[in-house]
């Protein structure tokens, strides 16, 4: 799963990186620390950082602006200092330049990842849970009790004797009593399994959020240039004027831009990810009742003596 997760962050961040390499290449290189950086957080978010979506993605449309305002709104400015780039990313939310794109792009990411975020957490208690229960201690009783039932026949020379069925269920299940605790939240364990992965197929599809970074930021930057004149006015008077070059250059020509990168990649990440939740579930789904059924489990095949009369009931052979 994890994996599954790394190879569509990098395929959305790839694509979004691509973005600007073919649509905005005076601010590409700038751009690429703040892509990097939105999609570390969304892969720390999912990992369980404590962070949020909505964090992440406002940092990155903060220090989006500075570059978008000024390499093409205002191409022709010579001297973007320190304080002036921070003053065009600490007005950024008031300004709003990337209207509503900034705020849609937080709701999609959000419902979509929330489930992602929950699986993973999901997954790494199921291992916690199964490491810590792969070495149950036994009791000095149940110590006693297994020597009994495999060894004792031994002392009578029934080497070839085993347990008989009844008798081992009632040893095995006397020893797990502690494991066979886990039952019910286990079930329950599964079925909140079940609950997220359905639910990542369904409203909340990590992989269609991720694909759709790059089309809303695109969207968010075309606004933004559509309201350059606006955008100008209003930074003017809240940060100052900075330097231009004389005659001061165009804004950069708008181009709409369609899709940057094949499909192909995307739906082959998005079959791995979806074949995976499928056969993972059910899987699990199998499992339901492990927690229940250890002593079932073990006492079945070669340790006891099926389909037969003669057997070891821990006196005496029966």
């Amino acid at each position: 799963f994890l994996e599954a997760f790394e190879s569509l962050l990098r395929f959305a961040e790839n694509r979004t990186s691509s973005l600007f390499e073919t649509a905005y290449r005076p601010m590409a290189k700038e751009a690429a620390e703040p892509v990097k950086e939105l999609f570390t957080d969304i892969s720390l978010y999912i990992l369980g950082a404590e962070t949020t979506v909505e964090s992440a993605v406002l940092r990155f449309f903060d220090s989006l602006f500075p570059l978008v305002y000024s390499r093409l709104i205002n191409p022709g400015i010579t001297d973007l200092s320190e304080d002036y780039t921070e003053c065009l990313r600490l007005t950024r939310q008031d300004i709003n330049p990337f209207g509503h794109y900034s705020k849609n792009m937080v709701t999609e990411l959000s419902k979509s990842l929330w489930a992602s975020r929950m699986l993973s957490q999901a997954l790494s208690l199921g291992i916690e849970v199964i490491n810590s229960t792969e070495h149950a201690a036994l009791s000095k009783e149940c110590s006693r009790a297994l020597v009994k039932m495999q060894y004792c026949p031994h002392c009578q020379g029934l080497t070839l004797i085993r347990p008989c069925v009844g008798y081992c269920l009632n040893v095995m299940r006397g020893c797990l009593a502690s494991v066979a605790e886990l039952d019910a939240q286990w079930r329950e364990f599964i079925s909140t399994l079940e609950y997220l992965t359905n639910e990542m197929a369904a409203s909340h599809e990590l992989e269609t959020a991720l694909a759709g970074i790059w089309s809303s930021v695109n969207e968010a930057i075309l606004h933004a240039q559509l309201n350059g004149p606006q955008l100008s006015a209003t930074v003017d008077k809240v940060c100052g004027q900075p330097k231009q070059q004389e005659g001061n250059l165009s804004s950069a020509s708008i181009v709409p831009v369609k899709e940057v990168t094949g499909t192909q990649t995307f739906v082959m990440a998005h079959t791995s990810l979806s074949n995976r939740r499928r056969e993972f579930i059910s899987y699990m789904k199998r499992s339901r009742t492990f927690y229940a059924s250890i002593a079932e489990r073990l006492c079945d095949g070669d340790l006891v003596m099926r389909d037969s009369s003669t057997c070891w009931n821990g006196e005496d052979v029966v």
